[in-house]
């Protein structure tokens, strides 16, 4: 059984909740500034902002072991910089460049990092869970004790192609965690008018797949349910599935006003704010200081100076890139 902490601070200690409120604060700056480029016309295509689902991401990560893998959707930024990949190589891809982790050529979407275990970054809804599935019977196949986190969102939950993996997930007892983060929107369509039945928790249990509803906004609460999830799966019992609430502040895409939206919703929300809780959380209970906060503030902007000094300055990729990367020949 996973081991139940009485602590205040759950199952982290002062400074690993410390680094996890500076990996929340690395990708709302990050995202913002992204947003900011955007804007500037310095980033193209399709663009799916963070801001508001950063403890979703950080709590999980927080939880995991080395060897575990993570995949998810095209709101993928996120997940990136909490694996520890470089914020330089994921804004000099975002802006096209060839110092990004796709070599200029993958964009907001799609890139990777096999270093850090993260696989995407995946542009089609749902496309990602099949594709997780298989990496927990890789998992499982080498008996290397990892676990596949394969993340979905709210409009994902409701394709075929998820439940044919769970069946198979369930059946061969495979070591993954379903997570749905539900923002409460895919695109524009809420939950309750797009999912006859909203409880996500629950879509496993015709499999036998056990879920938790979790308060995506309770960095805490993510991480606590994060250790039952992946002791449930590492333990050869078979996958388990998170049903997160959060919230996204910004609308689906950079393209989309959020006019399905009211401006009190967002506000209403922005009181549950995952940063400014941690923020108020760690102060409360002397963790550290508002110097020391502080401090992390100004280290990530100082960070984010050099994150899109370095993606302006990277160059474009040279044309024969068009002709890299798509076809791998044997060497039999």
């Amino acid at each position: 059984m996973a081991q139940t902490c009485t602590s205040p601070l759950g199952n982290f200690t002062p400074s690993t909740l410390l680094k996890a409120y500076r990996q929340m604060v690395l990708i709302r700056r990050f995202e913002e500034k992204a947003g900011q480029l955007y804007g500037m016309g310095q980033i193209g295509g399709f663009c799916h902002l963070y801001i508001g689902q950063e403890a979703v991401v950080v709590g999980l990560q927080s939880a995991m072991q080395p060897q575990d893998t993570v995949i998810t959707s095209y709101r993928d930024h996120g997940h990136m910089l909490a694996c520890d990949m470089d914020p330089k190589g994921v804004m000099a891809e975002l802006t096209g460049r060839s110092g990004g982790y796709s070599r200029g050529k993958g964009g907001s979407m799609h890139m990777f990092s096999r270093e850090k275990n993260f696989f995407g970054g995946h542009g089609i809804v749902g496309a990602q869970i099949p594709i997780g599935t298989g990496m927990a019977f890789a998992h499982h196949y080498k008996q290397d004790d990892g676990v596949c986190m394969a993340y979905m969102g709210d409009g994902a939950v409701n394709q075929g192609q998820v439940y044919e993996a769970f069946n198979m997930a369930a059946l061969w007892k495979l070591p993954v965690v379903y997570i749905v983060e539900d923002n409460q929107y895919g695109m524009g369509t809420s939950v309750q008018r797009a999912s006859a039945n909203p409880d996500f928790y629950r879509r496993g249990e015709p499999y036998g797949i056990p879920g938790k509803l979790v308060d995506g906004m309770d960095l805490l609460a993510v991480r606590e349910a994060g250790e039952w999830a992946l002791h449930h799966a590492r333990s050869d019992q078979g996958p388990a599935l998170l049903h997160v609430k959060t919230y996204r502040y910004r609308g689906h895409s950079m393209s989309d006003p959020a006019k399905y939206r009211t401006k009190d919703e967002v506000d209403s929300m922005r009181l549950q704010d995952p940063l400014e809780k941690t923020r108020q959380f760690i102060l409360e209970h002397q963790i550290a200081t508002e110097d020391d906060l502080k401090a992390i503030d100004k280290d990530i902007k100082d960070i984010m100076v050099e994150t899109v000094a370095f993606a302006q300055n990277s160059p474009e990729p040279h044309p024969d890139e068009l002709y890299t990367d798509v076809l791998i020949e044997s060497a039999a």
